[in-house]
């Protein structure tokens, strides 16, 4: 019940047991298309280029930005939390010429912020964080897709965290390059990075395809200053997902098996579904760890549907009480990063974790570590406050 990873859906703990196929089998191709297919819903986009970076949420983020920067490149990246840090580290690593913008952790900008500093700036990228788990928050992206088609500024965002669980729509919000990870909302293990990206992102890649010199046939690319990256080069990716089929890597079997039941799981219930579901849970557990007598951190109207962060209370050891969550109740919370290190609990309600039971034991579970700890907690004010959220929504 932490931030993320959470537990695996058992439907994708099975869908990762089957055997495995050559990558060129008809029907492991059959199977990339499929879950190319229900990426396009799950990232709500038309996008052709839409697919899977194999690695971690962190493999996506890399494969897009060193396939979209040139050493050089202006990129502005808004900060408003850990991994705004992570984007510019990134971005830097490619050669970027960064411009930053930053606000408090706990806050997110406003459209104005961002436009002042683009106009400003005037980077190649905008490059920003959707969720925040460091933080708890979701930076509202509506307009800022607008306001870099009028500047002629490229558009990226990292939605690892609130992928499934807040609304989100690729095209709606004018974005031309997306990456995700499974093991939050899609109720999946960290491995493989879903991605989209637009036509427009997809021709300034393409501008800089260069295929490696042992699967090259005559005719092909060669870019005398090649994406910097072999593994994580979006334009030979792309020609791999696509129906050229170019031996660029041995695709992880397992994890498209497992990525492709996440988004099945998804699309089955309903995007709108899910992101209810999460907003419930998330609500519960809000108000049960106020009903805790625990004070929530940060700016609670862009708090993201699926993780709080609370205080973590005067005189109780934050460490020794997670512990005591993990062995005597077996519920991991999580701690945070940086200026929040040891000063607040992250509760997560994701995946398939956002659920009654799990919001109601683990709220029962933290006031017994309360109790332990020598706090006066009012008792059984947790989980009273989460059950009156469920029996206002009619869940009880």
């Amino acid at each position: 019940m932490g931030p993320g990873p959470i537990n695996a859906d058992p439907r994708v703990l099975r869908a990762m047991s089957a055997q495995l196929v050559g990558q060129y089998d008809p029907w492991m191709t059959r199977t990339m298309d499929e879950t190319q297919a229900l990426y396009r819903e799950v990232f709500v986009t038309q996008n052709e280029q839409t697919l899977l970076v194999d690695g971690t949420s962190r493999a996506g983020i890399e494969a897009a930005l060193v396939s979209l920067i040139e050493p050089g490149d202006r990129v502005l990246v808004p900060i408003f939390g850990r991994f705004g840090h992570l984007l510019r580290e990134i971005a830097e690593r490619c050669g970027a010429e960064v411009h930053v913008i930053e606000v408090p952790w706990g806050q997110v900008f406003t459209p104005e912020q961002i436009e002042e500093a683009v106009v400003r700036v005037q980077p190649k990228l905008l490059t920003i964080v959707h969720g925040d788990t460091s933080t708890t928050m979701a930076q509202p992206l509506e307009g800022i897709g607008d306001i870099c088609a009028r500047n002629g500024v490229l558009f990226y965002t990292d939605v690892t965290a609130s992928l499934g669980g807040n609304t989100f729509r690729v095209d709606e919000l004018g974005l031309d390059a997306v990456t995700a990870g499974l093991q939050k909302c899609l109720a999946g293990p960290s491995g493989s990075a879903p991605a989209t990206f637009s036509e427009r992102a997809v021709e300034v890649i393409r501008s800089r395809k260069s295929v490696e010199a042992g699967i090259r046939s005559e005719g092909d690319a060669v870019n005398a200053h090649p994406i910097r990256s072999n593994y994580f080069d979006l334009a030979m990716i792309f020609d791999y997902w696509g129906p050229q089929r170019l031996n660029h890597h041995t695709e992880a079997t397992s994890m498209l098996y497992c990525a492709r039941e996440c988004a099945r799981i998804l699309v089955d219930e309903g995007l709108d579904q899910a992101v209810a579901r999460h907003e419930l849970h998330g609500r519960a557990m809000l108000h049960g760890l106020r009903g805790l007598g625990l004070e929530v951190f940060g700016d609670v109207e862009h708090r993201m549907n699926n993780v709080t962060a609370v205080f973590i209370p005067e005189g109780i050891d934050g460490d020794g009480a997670r512990a005591a969550m993990l062995n005597d109740f077996g519920i991991e919370i999580g701690t945070s990063f940086g200026p929040l290190h040891g000063k607040v609990w992250r509760v997560g309600t994701m995946g398939y974790n956002a659920r009654k039971d799990t919001v109601l034991t683990t709220l029962a579970a933290l006031e017994s570590v309360l109790r332990r700890g020598g706090r006066t907690v009012t008792g059984g004010g947790g989980v009273g406050a989460a059950y009156e959220v469920y029996e206002e929504a009619g869940l009880s």
